[in-house]
Formats: structure tokens, C-alpha cells, sequence
């Protein structure tokens, strides 16, 4: 198997902060010296179904395989982190994001209750009104019923910012309808560890969504009945699943239990068994490797092994585990390190490097090929999928998150931004037929499609599920706070209020940032109150300035740091912070220089040309943007002019996210 680039073997081992990308070479900072490991596990999906439930039952029984140590407590969180605000103390104003959640909301609220039910009641021999929904979904799908724990989530997230009652009914009906498919045998789970339902499925992917689907609308939904629901589903599902994650045979598939989703359901009121199941089921081999320093990434799946890391943090702010978060942070460092200057990642959704991989696909027995894959730009050349969007956004908002609530570091928030600007929100609008755009392509010629395999549509995959809770924790992910004050996160108009030493307080951020330097805040508060306004300055800001009441501050503003602002503050006090953008090239790789990415700011531009763009790197950074807050730069080239644009602007055009230069 191939290295990893040389410039990451030269790297030495430092604190463990977050991938420094700055001039486009990825520099991995690690709280371990760095080894690569490449004796993977080539345990084969076939052979993953074989492990029986023995011993299995033992896990929800209390049995020996799990830790007896004691219990933690449930609202305790460890390392003092940032805490988030709740979903209803953070309103946006209209714009792309506030878009993006209406939009997958209405579909959600469209679908047929009986159509979404149908998969579980037909495996579970229940009568089956309704209709298959088609794809992933059905019955005899790929993954049946796979997004229905996603939907409750994001609808019980949307009502908790919400408070639409409309929503909340919708949530309490899917709930009891869901109870009525449960029988005692947990046949629907049986078909899949027996492998009637294909090589590609696991019942632990769909077992794991319901999971948080079910703590969500407790939680949020102030549902009574989920996590008595949810005690009934685990213990007629979890015997038919192996003892711990295993990994799959790689360039096919991936099957893993996320202990996230169960640290969740615990801390919001499910029983202990909660606890011990996300105990058992870490990666322990994968987080084990990466906490010492060792590249565990290459050929791995990309969106399950990130998610692995989510698990890994929150098991860090559950049970104090010091080595999990060395995973967690040395993980996303590796990720970053290998990532498209977009901050998508995972080319044919797999980390680098990646052997041949030859297969047969379950479904249709097509022979399939898949080159080996050494680096970004061979994934380019070879026109490899890029980016598995809506999951891997999804997850990627995730883990920043928790990193960032933990470290405090801010660039976490720049990663979590340039994929938000980059990727999340430049999706295609998921459809009411099941259409979901699925990959962002970085290769030259691309175009926006919806998710299609040899020749054929594919409806209501795995994204059709992620994108939805996605949109609605862009509400979660902007502000955080701690005893002191706010920290802000994320530019995006919006309004968060919250109380502090008595003080109803308030702070509305506005302007057209990223498409202009510009944003204002604006306090309001019941009374003047003293606390801190912590302002996240972008590594990629030059000379950035933060003005109060039309006064520079006293205090130095640095790129990548949170700029501090302690005072009494009262109502109709102003803040303007400016966040100076330049342009710069990313080349893909070192590998391949001259194959390179425009960014502005924390934005790709993409080029927009059917055909194949002949400009120069001089050229490229002389693009002049067309007016203040325009969407459109263009450059002058030998040829004409040239149309850039950030990829939410992109419809159905033909563009470039890489040039040759």
C-alpha cells in the first residue's frame, strides 16, 4: 500500500490542534508522535453478518463483556466545555439557511405516516397500509426504513426551534405507530444479521438512527412514550447484532454501532444499558491507534469512521476519557490533512490512500473496478466521487462541535464553516419523490446531480436523512456560551437570547458576510449587564478589526483566535467586526502543484465553463468580484472572461473546482 504524502512523514508531533491548511499543504499537529498503520482488519462483510449474538444478550442483560464501572452522572460533561445553546434561543432571518430547513422540513411533513411504517409492520408480519416509498427505503430496499429515526430527529429538532404543533403531532403519531411494529422476536433485525436482505445492509445502521430519532423526541418533542419505545426496541434488536464494531471488507461497505447516539439517549433519560452499550460499542481498535498517533484513516469508509470520531469526543465529555479525545483530535487532524480545499473529504467515499478494489456488486452482479487512489489529485484525475455531502457534513458538523466546545480552539469553527459554505449549503433540495443529492464532485466537467448508480435514479439514500437534521443544527452550531458571556461561532443572520446574572440579553448579528467583510452585532438587554462577547477571527482574516460604538478596541485582534470583549453592556450597544478577505490558490496535493482551487475568504470559488478553462495563476488572483456582495467574481483570461461563483450559486451549470495553472 502507498504512504501517505511525504509531507505529512515530515511533520513533527506538536499540540494537538486541528490541521493547519494554510498555502493549500496540510501540516498535522498531533498530541502523539506519528506513525501510519496499514494492517488493516480484512474481515469481509459476509463474515461480519456470521458473528452470531452470542454472548450479545449478555450486553442488555448487564453481562461481563460490559465495563462495571460506576455511573457517571447523567448532566455532568467533563473538561468544563462550551456549552450549546437550545435550539429556541437562536432564530435565523431569511436567507440560505433558514431556506435549506423549511425546505427539507415541508418534504418531511409530506411524507405518508403508513408509507414510512410500511417496511417495519411488513418484516414484523403486521398489516402494511400504504405504499413503498422506492429506493433505499422500501421493504426490499437496500436499507428499509433506514431514515425514518432521522426524520423524527430533525422533525423533533425543528420543533424545538419552532414550537409548530403541526410538527410535534406528526412526531407523537410516527412514535406510536413505531411501537405498534415492534414483536417480540426482532424479526426485522433478524433478516439482517441472517443476510436475507444483502451484503450491503446492516439493521445496526437503522437500530442506531432510532435510537437518536427516539431520545430526540423525548428530549425535544416532549414525546412520553419514546423512551419506553426505545427500551422495547433495544431489547428485542440488539441479540441479533455482533459484541462490538467490526470493520468491513474495505472499498465496499462499512457496518458500526455509534456509540453517540447512544451517550445521547442515556443523558436524556434512558436507562443504564444506554451507557453500557456505548461503552461496547467504541471503536476501541481504530481510536486505540489514533490516540497514539498512528494514521488509522487510509481505506477506511470516510462518513462511518468520522462518525466514529463524534463518538470518541462525546465518550471524552461522558466519561472523562483522555485517550478518546487523543483519538478524536489526532483523527481530525489526519482528516483535514487529506481534505479537498472545499473541506469535503473521503474520494468514493474512502480515506487515502486506497488500493484496487474489485467487487461485485449484491444487487445487480456487475463486476466493478475501482483504481487505486493515492491522492487527492489522482481522485481528480480519475473523476472518483468526492465528497459524500449530506452524511458527511452532517458528521463533520458534529465532531467541530464537540471539538470545539472542548478545546475552544476556533479552528474548528473555521473547518466547520468552509464546509457549511462550501458543500452543505450548495446541495440540491432534497425531493418529495425521494430524490437526494448525494456527492459534491471536485473534477473538471462536474455537474449537481441527484444521487444515481449505473444508469438508474436512486431514491431516499442515506443523505436523504443527514441533510435534514443537518439544517436544522446550523442553529446549534453558531453560538455557544459559557459562565462568562457568548462565544460566536458562525456569521450567519440570526438573533440568540439568553439570561445572565438576572439580565434578559439578546445579540443580532446582520450583513452579507461571506460575500462582504462586513458584520454588525447589536446588544439588547433588559438592563445593563457586565459579560464577554467572544468573536471568532478566521485563521484566513488579514488584519481584521473589531469596533465598538464606532471605537477600535483597546485589545490586538489576531487570525485564529476568538477575539475577547468584556464590558458592562447595554441595550443598543453596537459591535462591527471586520474580516478582511484575500485570494489565494490551494493546490489539491503536493503531488499535483498545479492543479489548484480558488479561495476568497473562507470560499471555494468555482468556475463556471463548459469548456475546460485556459488561466493563469496571476490571472486567477487578480478575479475581481462584481460589486459588493455579489455572488459572481470574474476573471480576465487569453480567452474572455471567466465566471466564478460559490457552489450554493451553482444550478445546473457546468463547473470547475480544480484548475490546471
Amino acid at each position: 500500500m502507498s504512504s501517505l504524502p511525504d509531507a505529512l512523514n515530515r511533520q513533527t508531533a506538536t499540540s494537538g490542534n486541528a490541521a493547519d491548511l494554510s498555502g493549500g499543504v496540510p501540516v498535522v499537529r498531533l498530541e502523539e508522535p506519528m506513525t501510519f498503520k496499514n494492517d488493516l482488519p480484512e474481515l469481509t462483510r459476509r463474515e461480519f453478518v456470521k458473528i452470531g449474538a452470542a454472548g450479545v444478550a449478555a450486553i442488555v442483560s448487564g453481562g461481563k463483556a460490559l465495563s462495571m464501572a460506576a455511573t457517571p452522572d447523567r448532566m455532568f460533561e467533563h473538561g468544563d466545555p462550551l456549552k450549546e445553546f437550545q435550539y429556541s434561543e437562536v432564530q435565523f432571518q431569511p436567507g440560505l439557511h433558514q431556506a435549506q430547513l423549511e425546505q427539507t422540513h415541508a418534504i418531511l411533513m409530506g411524507l405518508d405516516e403508513d408509507s414510512l411504517l410500511r417496511p417495519f409492520r411488513l418484516r414484523g408480519g403486521f398489516p402494511a397500509p400504504g405504499f413503498e416509498l422506492g429506493g433505499w427505503y422500501s421493504s426490499n430496499g437496500r436499507d428499509p426504513g433506514h431514515t425514518l429515526g432521522q426524520w423524527v430527529s430533525a422533525l423533533s429538532r425543528y420543533y424545538a426551534i419552532t414550537r409548530d404543533e403541526k410538527t410535534k403531532e406528526k412526531i407523537h403519531r410516527l412514535v406510536r405507530s413505531f411501537a405498534g411494529t415492534i414483536e417480540p422476536s426482532g424479526k426485522f433485525y433478524e433478516d439482517y444479521s441472517n443476510g436475507k436482505l444483502g451484503a450491503d445492509t446492516e439493521g445496526s445502521y437503522t437500530y442506531m438512527l432510532l435510537v437518536g430519532g427516539l431520545a430526540d423526541a423525548h428530549a425535544l418533542a416532549h414525546d412520553p412514550a419514546a423512551l419506553e419505545v426505545l427500551a422495547r426496541l433495544t431489547d428485542i434488536a440488539m441479540p441479533h447484532f455482533p459484541q462490538k464494531i467490526v470493520d468491513v471488507e474495505p472499498g465496499i461497505d462499512w457496518g458500526f454501532m455509534s456509540s453517540d447516539n447512544q451517550f445521547t439517549a442515556w443523558q436524556q433519560g434512558a436507562p443504564d444499558k444506554h451507557l453500557q452499550l456505548a461503552k461496547q460499542y467504541l471503536h476501541r481498535e481504530f481510536l486505540d491507534a489514533l490516540a497514539r498517533g498512528e494514521n488509522a484513516l487510509p481505506t477506511r469508509h470516510a462518513y462511518g469512521h468520522v462518525s466514529a470520531l463524534c463518538s470518541a469526543a462525546k465518550a471524552y465529555l461522558v466519561l472523562g476519557d483522555e485517550t478518546c479525545l487523543r483519538a478524536a483530535k489526532n483523527g481530525f487532524a489526519f482528516v483535514e490533512a487529506q481534505s479537498f480545499a472545499t473541506g469535503g473529504w473521503g474520494p468514493s467515499e474512502h480515506f487515502i490512500p486506497r488500493p484496487v478494489v474489485d467487487y461485485s456488486d449484491p444487487e445487480t452482479g456487475e463486476k466493478v473496478h475501482i483504481p487505486a487512489i493515492n491522492s487527492l489529485g489522482d481522485s481528480l484525475l480519475q473523476k472518483e466521487v468526492s465528497f459524500e455531502t449530506g452524511c458527511g457534513s452532517y458528521a463533520h458538523f458534529r465532531l467541530t462541535r464537540y471539538l470545539l466546545r472542548i478545546t475552544q480552539n476556533p479552528q474548528y469553527g473555521d473547518s466547520m464553516e468552509r464546509v457549511m459554505y462550501n458543500a452543505a449549503l450548495g446541495m440540491k433540495p432534497l425531493h418529495s419523490n425521494g430524490d437526494a443529492f448525494y456527492y459534491s464532485n471536485y473534477f473538471d466537467h462536474a455537474h449537481k446531480t441527484y444521487l444515481s448508480f449505473y444508469g438508474g435514479q436512486e431514491v431516499w439514500p442515506c443523505c436523504s436523512g443527514t441533510l435534514p437534521q443537518l439544517a436544522t443544527d446550523y442553529h446549534i452550531s453558531t453560538y455557544f456560551r459559557d459562565q462568562q458571556g457568548v462565544y460566536v461561532n458562525l456569521f450567519i443572520p440570526s438573533t440568540v437570547r439568553w439570561e445572565q446574572g438576572g439580565a434578559k440579553l439578546s445579540l443580532t448579528q446582520s450583513g452579507q458576510y461571506p460575500l462582504d467583510d462586513r458584520i454588525v452585532f447589536e446588544v439588547a438587554a433588559s438592563r445593563s449587564a457586565r459579560f464577554s462577547v467572544r468573536l471568532r477571527i478566521p485563521g484566513w482574516a488579514q488584519q481584521p478589526a473589531v469596533r465598538i460604538n464606532g471605537k477600535p478596541i483597546s485589545d490586538p485582534v489576531r487570525s485564529g483566535t476568538f477575539a475577547t470583549i468584556q464590558r458592562e453592556w447595554k441595550s443598543g450597544d453596537r459591535i462591527e467586526l471586520e474580516l478582511p478577505r484575500r485570494l489565494e490558490l490551494k493546490a489539491a496535493d503536493p503531488q499535483h502543484p498545479d492543479l489548484v482551487a480558488l479561495a476568497y475568504g473562507p470560499l471555494v470559488l468555482f468556475a463556471i465553463s463548459d469548456d475546460t478553462p485556459k488561466v493563469t495563476r496571476a490571472q486567477l488572483l487578480a478575479a475581481k468580484q462584481q460589486g459588493q456582495g455579489s455572488a459572481e467574481w470574474h476573471v480576465d483570461t487569453n480567452d474572455g472572461s471567466l465566471r466564478l461563483s460559490p457552489f450554493w450559486a451553482i444550478k445546473d451549470e457546468t463547473y470547475f473546482t480544480y484548475l490546471r495553472v
